[in-house]
């Protein structure tokens, strides 16, 4: 079910996407008079095809991994001389350049419009309060202490840990010290200290593998909820162990549980072990034998008993914010947020170039679903965050001067407006063919990426 969730996500997410791209590409040729033939959403069989009053033959293809626009054009076909006009090639290079760049264009706006409705919505996230600070860590050695509370980095205010570890990452790829700004989270009055988050001594792929918190040696300060059951799973292991709501959990196998995370810890380190768990009841002790039934998720395998903890609204509270603006502050912080991630692609994507950042953090269509399944299980606000960053780079990288992408067709013309005719057959082929190679390569080294990771998992 877990495995359908996360195809079904990455489906809707590249459909959505594929569908601004070439909407984008569709409504200005149109806008601009040319004729278009067919907007596919995917590429291969058709699944589903409708005619269109305006002539476009409508299409949702069997491979849900692209999509094209085919436009009226001379080069790929008869014309006839009634609608020579209307023809894409007999267009001006103002008209041509406007339809391809539009594509991309249409990503960005549409990620401007996806975190305007983050923002509105609101979004909630770990403030981001420090719990621990390791001894002789890079955090301790540049000020960071535990309780400390993270409200800027690199001069953009920050709330959540999620806008710690971007703007970290951000400010990192322009200068390895990046100043950092802090107050006590448990004095709002207190004054703001000015840091330096000095990163010189790492190298940058150890903040983006997943380790970024270990490589400083911060620990987020989180919720302990206490080791209390509010509710079981109707058929699942709890309730074949006859655990209750108020159950609280004292010990498993005779090791204290202080708290619900370590109880989690524990019950989906044994998947398929019998646990003698010692309970409190009414004031009453007493053990019960736990058999964790065994769950896969993301490759990962791991117990599971279907039992949930007992709500705390005054801890929810003290760690968790919710960021929420009003319509027009939402757009002007969804327009920022579309540029400073723009920014950050284009800058890790130059270190890579530079071979300064590794290749593997290239992700593939694998990692892609399962950051979708994750993402759309997290929320609505989630997913459409998932949406805005993979929209942006996906704007990108059709912007890219590499021929058969959309950069490459604005290359293209770029060198007809100097020379004052246009490339060659020939050239194009050739150029084609090239492009084709890299674009290939780069998916194959993407694809690559993601089998590393599914087996190393």
């Amino acid at each position: 079910m877990s495995l359908l969730f996360t195809v079904l996500s990455f489906i809707v997410a590249i459909g959505v996407l594929v569908t601004v791209h070439e909407f984008g590409h569709f409504w200005v040729a149109r806008k601009l008079g040319v004729k278009v033939l067919r907007f596919s959403v995917g590429f291969g069989k058709a699944l589903w095809s409708k005619q269109g009053g305006d002539g476009t033959e409508y299409v949702v293809a069997a491979i849900p991994l692209g999509g094209y626009v085919k436009m009226l054009d001379e080069r790929e076909g008869p014309v006839d001389d009634s609608e020579v006009h209307r023809a894409f090639n007999r267009q001006n290079l103002k008209v041509r350049s406007a339809i391809v760049a539009a594509g991309p264009i249409f990503n960005f706006i549409f990620a401007i419009l996806a975190y305007w409705l983050v923002f509105t919505l609101g979004v909630s996230g770990l403030k981001s309060t420090i719990g621990a600070v390791e001894e002789g860590s890079i955090a301790a050695a540049s000020g960071l202490r535990a309780g400390h509370q993270i409200v800027s980095v690199d001069g953009a205010d920050t709330v959540t840990w999620v806008g710690v570890i971007q703007n970290v990452l951000g400010g990192v790829l322009k200068d390895p010290q990046v100043p950092v700004s802090v107050q006590r989270a448990d004095t709002p009055s207190a004054p703001v200290r000015n840091l330096t988050l000095d990163l010189r001594p790492i190298p940058i792929d150890d903040l983006t593998s997943g380790g970024f918190f270990e490589t400083l040696g911060v620990t987020p300060a989180r919720p302990e909820f206490a080791p209390v059951i509010d509710a079981v799973t109707a058929g699942g292991a709890a309730e074949a162990a006859g655990l209750q709501s108020g159950d609280r959990i004292m010990t498993v196998n005779g090791e204290p549980m202080s708290s619900w995370s370590a109880w989690v810890r524990r019950i989906q380190a044994s998947p398929g072990e019998t646990l003698s768990v010692r309970i409190q009841r009414s004031g009453s002790s007493r053990v019960v034998p736990v058999t964790p039934a065994t769950k896969e998720q993301d490759g990962r395998t791991f117990g599971f008993i279907g039992a949930s903890r007992a709500p705390d609204p005054g801890l929810i509270e003290r760690y968790f914010v919710t960021e929420r603006y009003g319509p027009i502050e939402s757009l002007t912080r969804a327009t920022d947020k579309t540029w400073e991630v723009s920014m950050l692609t284009l800058r890790m994507f130059w270190k890579m170039l530079k071979l300064e950042v590794s290749v593997q953090n290239l992700s593939g269509p694998i990692s892609i679903a399962q950051y979708a399944g994750n993402s759309a299980r997290s929320g609505l606000s989630r997913f459409l965050e998932f949406l805005a960053i993979v929209s942006i780079s996906l704007g990108i990288l059709n912007l890219l001067p590499v021929p058969i992408l959309d950069g490459g067709h604005l290359l293209y013309f770029a060198v007809e407006a100097v020379k004052g005719s246009p490339l060659s057959e020939q050239a194009q082929y050739v150029a084609q063919h090239v492009g084709l190679v890299l674009l290939v390569g780069l998916m194959g080294l993407a694809f690559y990426n993601d089998v590393v990771r599914v087996f190393s998992l």
